[in-house]
């Protein structure tokens, strides 16, 4: 499972997001066995983290313009996400 983590770790976000939606495709369908479904819940799992983290991250990055009064852009502050 630390080799799985590792390569998920090496993942763009996007390329994550991919193969999550894949795991959920092939749960959904139900033609893994009990043992697969068990693994790929595990990867499904760790990719949702993984993309979550990112997520986290990037918002942490982003900052909003602030308008005074008139309309006009004062500065910027972070991005508060609401």
């Amino acid at each position: 499972m630390a080799e799985q983590t590792d390569s998920i770790g090496d993942l763009s976000f996007e390329d994550a997001l991919k193969r999550l939606e894949a795991i959920v495709q092939r749960l959904e369908g139900g033609e893994a066995s009990l043992d697969e479904s068990i693994r790929l819940y595990g990867e499904g799992d760790a990719l949702k983290q993984q993309c979550e983290a990112r997520l986290q991250s990037a918002q942490a990055r982003i900052e909003r313009i602030v308008a005074g009064a008139d309309g006009k852009p004062t500065g910027t502050a972070p991005f508060d996400g609401d």
